[in-house]
């Protein structure tokens, strides 16, 4: 989703590329450390086009990009929020860099879910992974207290009632034992992986999400770290939305 043409302030570009906070950034600016096409700015508000038009700080080029893809491969313990009085978030594990961004996550996992949290501040794209129509499949690794039985199956493939609400036909695999599956749905409801398997009169004592959509977890990444897709994964996360 990169458009060229897109003119904008230059404090806002040169936020936008992690260099600092906003006051950080205009003082910067203010000093006369920042260059366009070769004269110096010292305007937080001038207008630049960050496709076009070459800005250095303090003579090096700055890299310009619009929006940040993060891939978190989330421990158990910290909850899926931007900040919390009383629960270690995941924000609090970030680096300090990546917090100078308006990062939001793209959908929750629960305080002891683990794996892939996809961390971005692309707005739309957040809305287009969640949206309800868009039925983004999700896949998870869940080890259960009691083997799988064989009707769990057709069950699934259904559609669950979890109380009120029956889900979206879902696809489970055997992972390893009887008592470790692959689960994938197309929806997210609260606590729905649970949800499912408790209707069946299981329950489950370890999940783990390993991929949305064609976005997978990158197993070497150790739990509660995080590292920038790469511009294949970007397009696998986006599809055709990403140019």
């Amino acid at each position: 989703m990169l458009k060229m043409g897109e003119i904008q302030r230059l404090d806002k570009m040169i936020g936008n590329s992690g260099l600092g906070t906003r006051k950080e950034v205009k003082e910067l600016i203010k000093r006369g450390a920042v260059s366009v096409n070769g004269a110096i700015v010292d305007q937080p508000e001038f207008k630049v086009d960050p496709y076009s038009d070459t800005v250095k700080i303090n003579g090096s080029k700055l890299k310009y990009r619009k929006f940040i893809y993060l891939m978190m491969n989330k421990q158990a313990g910290v909850i899926t929020a931007t900040e919390d009085k009383r629960e270690k978030t995941v924000f609090d594990v970030l680096p300090d860099f990546y917090k100078r961004f308006d990062l939001s996550p793209a959908g929750r996992l629960d305080k002891d879910t683990e794996g892939l949290l996809v961390l971005t501040n692309d707005g739309e794209s957040i809305h287009e992974l969640l949206s309800p129509k868009k039925h983004v499949d999700k896949k998870y690794f869940a080890i259960l207290e009691k083997p799988v039985e064989k009707e769990y199956f057709s069950k699934i493939k259904q559609g669950i009632d979890i109380g009120g609400y029956v889900t979206m036909p879902a696809v489970l695999e055997i992972a390893g034992t009887e008592c470790e599956v692959f689960l994938t749905i197309r929806e997210g409801k609260f606590h729905q992986v649970k949800r499912m398997f408790e209707a069946l009169g299981n329950k489950v004592a370890y999940l783990k999400r390993i991929s949305m959509g064609n976005l997978y977890l990158d197993e070497k990444l150790p739990p509660g770290e995080v590292r920038e897709l790469t511009e294949k994964e970007i397009k696998l996360l986006l599809g055709e939305k990403y140019e």
